[in-house]
């Protein structure tokens, strides 16, 4: 199939088992899933009445104190005591093989090709690091907001600095696309270069 670019007349061939794919969205929900479970830290953590220190004593005699019968001081109801069902260090990854991976993110360009949220440029270059010239460069493709992919080899510090303080607007390298920035944003900018490495690692 041929994808017209957004800011001139050429277009690109591109594979069809690619690029047009149908919309699997449980597959896509499961990587979405799976990647922001990925990215939870998991540390949190809470003392038992085992971690608690203390209470290795019996307060007070089983019989004849008229209080109620109490084997440590440490238990859950006690001040000081240990809490009941203690949260602990955990992870909160989910695998997904590879496979599903490719299948998703391909599903995923697929869509956005369909519904016309994809803009392919030849590049994405600014002389500058200034806001004002990425945002000339998005507004000759007629793009306010965008989620920008380009090449892991074009790569530039300067569009990165000029494109860090605008709330709605991200770069990334292809080895850096994350399944939730593609769905999340309304439209994704990616050069020729980074079409063709993405087509490459998805096929």
């Amino acid at each position: 199939m041929k994808l017209a670019f957004a800011n001139n007349n050429s277009s690109v061939d591109v594979s069809d088992a690619t690029f047009a794919r149908d919309y699997n969205e449980p597959l896509i929900h499961q990587m979405v899933t799976s990647y922001l479970a990925g990215g939870r830290q998991g540390t949190k953590a809470q003392k038992n009445r085992s971690a608690v220190s203390g209470g290795g004593a019996k307060p007070w005699r089983q019989k004849g104190t008229g209080r109620a019968r109490a084997g440590t001081s440490r238990g859950p109801l006690w001040r000081k005591g240990g809490v009941t069902f203690a949260a602990q260090p955990r992870s909160f990854e989910q695998k997904i093989n590879k496979k599903m991976v490719r299948a998703a993110y391909a599903s995923i360009f697929s869509e956005l090709i369909r519904a016309e949220r994809l803009h392919i440029v030849a590049d994405f270059v600014v002389a500058n690091p200034r806001t004002k010239e990425a945002l000339a460069k998005l507004n000759e493709i007629n793009v306010p907001n965008a989620y920008i992919i380009v090449a892991n080899e074009q790569a530039d510090s300067n569009l990165y600095m000029a494109v860090r303080n605008v709330p709605y607007v991200e770069v990334t390298e292809v080895d850096g696309i994350d399944p939730v920035s593609l769905v999340k944003f309304n439209h994704v900018v990616i050069t020729e270069a980074a079409l063709k490495e993405v087509e490459g690692w998805l096929s």
